[in-house]
């Protein structure tokens, strides 16, 4: 298999040669007569246990509606379907799939895509994403910039009015601001045209569907928006509430309340980007979040993303109810200042500070019958740097208990590619015994998930996850199985009788 290795992350080719001398594939062996082929190798998934999925490159499709390294993503569906991986994760924009116009969509290079993965063999989990990212250069649709051009406040800002146009902000949910419709109807209607386009894959080839939740996709204000991503700040984020539809919203709520001073403005004393959170400022011991104005403050801005969440999940949950696929969400992983008392990190980002923090949320994805799926398996609490008082094992904990107690299945991925063996394993570990996973999506595809550090340990993951052994299978045997035969890797591929 000729696998590449590329500059860019997102990108795949055949140039680099991958050896993996230790890949264990279960033979279903017949018998062999003068008659009879030899044996062929298939590969054989367990009857229980997780199903794993990889996620394909975020530019698999460009803007024009071409698949991108078409003959790259093919070789790289053979290499998993080989490998046993159950499926693989697509994710669909918004912006490329209405680009133009509002209700005019383009389906023709993501159906030509599903086509190819349906002729794999493999199976499909669906994103669907509402929200663009720069890092690949997707945009949110044209016709939703130019909306924003003379209606900005349909983006959410910061204290300094910074706006973030790579999501709609949740001041927008209920607004006809778009030609008459409300951001809520402009989802369903791309949710529903999907449906029906892609109807004949339904249950088959497609068997989940996640739903865009906010930036990333994630259920999360993006209270990190100015810190680079490559570098460890210190900082907990912004409240992101300051577009005017947002402090439309708290006003109101602060009128309701009986203290219509408190709707004139976000707290003032909060921390900037990058401002160490605990020390002076709105997240101290004893400070303003624990004051009566900081319960009002953060239970409102806290309020409008389990809204939000509870409305999209019953949009999606009403569209594909009649339909046999697998409805989730994505929660992010906050995992910064875990330690602290007062959670800055996870509060800027909209989750409110109480003893069930993460409660309402997960109630909200039980109404609506879906999956929650939780990145970060792969972290390790000993790898995180010991100022940012963080654990993200501790909080992966506290959300899973809190998904036991209200009936919500969990699906797992990870952060970062994981590239170490102990980030594997802690994976494993996560996915295992009593923990519940049924699916478990890998992110992503390109040159580094196929680098020679990262794809042998990957391969060697999902063997032991899948318990793939060289081993026959009794049952596929013919009369008391003493001519059946096995490849083994290693021995010069030299036909071992049984």
């Amino acid at each position: 298999m000729f696998i590449s290795s590329f500059a860019t992350k997102s990108q795949m080719g055949f140039r680099q040669i991958i050896r993996c001398p230790n890949l264990h594939i279960k033979v279903a062996a017949q018998s062999l007569s003068h008659s009879q082929p030899a044996a062929s190798t298939t590969v054989s998934n367990p009857k229980d246990g997780v199903k794993l999925y990889v996620g394909l490159s975020m530019n698999s499709m460009s803007d024009c509606h071409a698949i991108n390294h078409s003959r790259a993503i093919s070789a790289g569906l053979r290499a998993l379907k080989l490998l046993g991986v159950e499926g693989v994760e697509l994710p669909i924009w918004w912006g490329v799939a209405e680009k133009e116009a509002m209700g005019k969509y383009q389906w023709s290079g993501y159906l030509t895509l599903v086509d190819m993965i349906q002729k794999s063999g493999l199976r499909l989990h669906v994103t669907l994403c509402f929200h663009g990212c720069k890092q690949e250069n997707i945009h949110l649709p044209k016709w939703v910039s130019e909306i924003g051009e003379s209606e900005p406040d349909i983006f959410f800002a910061d204290r300094s009015g910074k706006r973030y146009k790579d999501c709609l902000s949740f001041g927008v949910d209920d607004l006809p601001i778009f030609h008459g419709k409300t951001a809520m109807n402009v989802y369903q209607g791309l949710v529903e045209s999907f449906k029906t386009s892609f109807s004949s894959f339904m249950g088959t080839t497609i068997t989940g569907i996640t739903i865009g939740m906010g930036p990333d996709g994630e259920l999360r204000y993006l209270s990190q928006q100015d810190q680079n991503k490559n570098k460890i700040g210190l900082g907990a984020g912004e409240f992101q509430c300051y577009d005017q539809n947002m402090m439309n919203n708290l006003k109101k709520h602060s009128e309701n309340h009986g203290n219509p001073n408190w709707g004139l403005s976000g707290p003032h004393d909060a921390p900037s980007y990058n401002q160490h959170p605990i020390i002076n400022t709105f997240f101290k011991e004893e400070g303003s979040w624990e004051t009566p104005y900081g319960d009002f403050f953060l239970s409102w801005y806290s309020t409008q993303l389990v809204s939000h969440a509870d409305k999209i999940l019953s949009m999606a949950a009403s569209s594909f109810s009649d339909t046999p696929v697998i409805l989730s969400g994505k929660l992010p992983l906050i995992h910064s200042w875990y330690k602290t008392r007062s959670h800055p990190a996870e509060v800027a980002a909209g989750f409110c500070n109480t003893v069930n923090r993460y409660e309402e949320i997960i109630k909200a994805f039980h109404k609506n019958a879906c999956r929650m799926i939780l990145p970060g398996m792969d972290l390790l609490d000993e790898q995180e740097p010991n100022e940012l008082c963080s654990s993200p094992e501790m909080l992966l904990e506290e959300i899973r208990d809190g998904c036991r107690r209200n009936g919500v299945e969990v699906y797992g991925q990870n952060l970062e590619i994981a590239g170490s063996s102990e980030s594997f394993e802690k994976i494993r570990k996560n996915l295992v015994g009593g923990n519940g996973i049924e699916v478990f999506v890998y992110q992503r595809m390109g040159a580094q998930f196929f680098s020679p550090e990262n794809f042998p340990l990957f391969s060697a993951f999902v063997r032991r996850i899948k318990e793939l052994e060289l081993e026959l299978d009794s049952d596929d045997l013919g009369g008391n199985g003493r001519d059946s035969v096995v490849f083994v890797p290693g021995k010069n591929l030299k036909m071992q009788a049984a």
